[in-house]
């Protein structure tokens, strides 16, 4: 299991309601204690991956969020570490999705300007599996970043349904998202660090730095796959 520091913040998930079907994991819907709505992911209801070490992917959930709220993004609902009934874990805050919005359309006929903080989020982070079902939009006009397990791999992993901004220019407000992760790339190291390992640290520093200088989306990979299966 990933190591996680005592003094980081912690919520205590309460009841847990139901599972949600679907998810590879167990995902749970549940309450905290105090009555907020949360997707509990407990540690061992994880499912093992050959490229992923066991027991780290609540970590990585906690992770995810960390990057998005320090970067400004602020495109991934609020994640904690949890403990609850089922043991240690993530708990994500529960976001009411808007069933009017078909997601496809985000993405053709051209791709949809909201997108870039997700996009931007992802090769940050180095997501292996941006399926167009983990973007979450809700009323308000929103677009959320939900299900970020399959990150901060030190290898290049990323996969990813938002190709459609391969080789565009970074717009300006994207620019400023990673000055301010480059200013507290330290800090971010040193908790990455600290959960995960000294690879996975090193890997976040590099993809950072990279996107900053070339200031544009990167292309799709062509020795590996570039989209997750299945692609929804």
């Amino acid at each position: 299991m990933a190591t996680i520091p005592p003094e980081w913040p912690r919520w205590e998930v309460g009841e847990v309601v139901g599972y949600l079907h679907g998810a590879s994991n167990a995902t749970l819907f549940a309450h905290l204690v105090d009555g907020t709505p949360v997707v509990y992911k407990p540690v061992r209801g994880e499912t093992p991956l050959w490229d992923f070490p066991e027991e780290t992917l609540a970590a990585r959930e906690v992770l995810a969020h960390t990057v998005s709220e320090r970067s400004g993004l602020a495109v991934v609902p609020e994640t904690r570490w949890a403990e609850g009934p089922y043991g240690p874990g993530s708990a994500q805050r529960f976001v009411d999705e808007d069933p009017a919005l078909d997601q496809r359309a985000l993405l053709h006929p051209v791709m949809d300007a909201r997108l870039w903080p997700i996009a931007v989020l992802d090769v940050v982070t180095n997501n292996a599996d941006r399926k167009l079902g983990h973007v979450l939009p809700t009323t308000d006009g929103r677009l959320w970043a939900i299900d970020n397990a399959l990150t901060f791999h030190p290898e290049a992993k990323l996969r990813t349904v938002l190709w459609g901004f391969a080789g565009r220019p970074l717009p300006n407000e994207m620019v400023g998202v990673l000055e301010r992760l480059v200013g507290c790339l330290d800090e971010l190291e040193d908790v990455v660090g600290s959960w995960l390992g000294p690879s996975e640290a090193t890997m976040l520093r590099r993809r950072v730095l990279s996107l900053q200088t070339m200031a544009r989306h990167p292309e799709p990979p062509v020795d590996r796959p570039p989209l997750p299966w299945p692609v929804w």
